[in-house]
């Protein structure tokens, strides 16, 4: 069964970005998933964020996809059909309001993971100042864009001569829209910013700093496509407009992709360890910081290689009454928080298992008594 509409030039163009940037987005959250629930176990609000900005960035891209085929990036004059025209429309209105919260989870993800990773409280009070702005713009430009016009449905329907409703003056949403895309940028560089603050009195190599601060910005490259995308915001205006801001799609499906992609990538440095030693237990919290049992075996089972009189001569192991109990102390190399899903910038001394370290081994032999009958 053949489209609506023919899927060529710029309708093939929205098509094939929201496909790219929906299957690598997809791909990303997957691998970040696996990191939080099996390698760090630690899967916390940031990542369950992330898991809704994708959920609602693959109904955006659903959206674009369908849209395209319908008639998005085809000028009025190549539709054959107004109820086409009306749908294409439909699919329009249904991908910006998705657009705006897809990527303002997006951001929000990105900030709480930075907000577990610092201790100052300045930076903590910017964090949270990026969280209420990216709230606050995306609750006004949704409800800027749910409202525009009077009943809702006239959106779509107003090509219709049927039809009768008012709208927003273009004016005001070009400028409430140029608003929007300005906070955007300020948000999406100070989370590209703050990162190299967190990273610069750190106890480690300067080689280290640029690339962890260079991960954890990331985030920001969003920015570049809200900032490509401003020139084309003046077509909201053109009467030919599914035509002509198709470059306002395509940008908007790049800005949240990317914003999901990076934000995913900044986590996923545990992967990378797991690949290179192949252990499953990386970056596992310790149940209990405290000993635990390694065996409780008898004189005569000593002997051998793994006999403790090895580092215990004093030991009789011809002595069958005796019980020998060796304990060990977890390894203490590494350090985490407890309360992060993150790897600790500041290590505060929280211990892990680690697979090298020194391990205390203790033992001591334990008399059990004959009751004479």
């Amino acid at each position: 069964m053949g489209f609506p509409m023919p899927l060529v030039g710029r309708s093939l163009a929205i098509f094939v970005v929201s496909l790219v940037m929906m299957i690598i987005s997809l791909i990303t959250v997957a691998l970040r998933a696996f990191v939080r629930v099996y390698l760090v176990r630690g899967f916390g609000w940031d990542d369950a964020l992330m898991v809704a900005a994708l959920a609602l960035f693959i109904t955006l891209a659903v959206c674009c996809m369908i849209g395209s085929t319908d008639g998005i990036g085809h000028s009025y004059a190549e539709f054959t059909s107004l109820e086409v025209y009306k749908t294409a429309l439909l699919w329009w209105w249904l991908g910006q309001m998705l657009y705006i919260w897809a990527s303002a989870v997006a951001k929000i993800s990105i900030a709480l993971a930075l907000l577990r990773l610092t201790v100052k409280r300045v930076h903590r009070i910017i964090l949270w100042g990026i969280i209420g702005t990216v709230i606050a713009i995306g609750l006004m430009f949704w409800l800027v864009l749910l409202f525009d016009c009077h009943p809702i449905s006239y959106f779509w329907n107003r090509v219709d001569p049927r039809n009768s409703g008012t709208c927003l003056s273009v004016q005001t949403l070009l400028d409430i829209a140029y608003l929007y895309s300005a906070l955007t940028i300020i948000c999406d560089l100070t989370l590209g910013i703050l990162p190299i603050f967190l990273v610069w009195t750190l106890q480690m190599n300067r080689r280290t700093k640029i690339a962890v601060g260079g991960i954890l910005s990331l985030g920001a490259i969003a920015s570049v496509a809200v900032i490509i995308r401003l020139p084309f915001l003046h077509y909201y205006a053109d009467t030919d407009f599914l035509r002509n801001t198709y470059q306002i799609a395509i940008w908007s499906v790049i800005e949240t992709g990317l914003g999901i992609t990076a934000g995913s990538l900044i986590t996923l440095r545990p992967l990378f360890r797991w690949l290179l030693d192949g252990s499953v237990t990386y970056g596992r919290n310790a149940a209990s910081p405290g000993k635990y049992p390694l065996s409780s075996l008898r004189s005569d089972q000593l002997k051998g290689s793994s006999d403790p009189s090895y580092w215990r001569p004093d030991l009789n192991v011809d002595d069958n009454r005796a019980i020998v109990n060796t304990v060990s102390s977890p390894r203490l190399n590494s350090y985490r928080y407890t309360s992060s899903s993150q790897e600790a910038l500041y290590p505060e001394l929280t211990p892990v298992i680690s697979e090298s370290g020194v391990t205390v081994q203790k033992t001591f032999e334990q008399i059990v008594s004959e009751r004479e009958g």
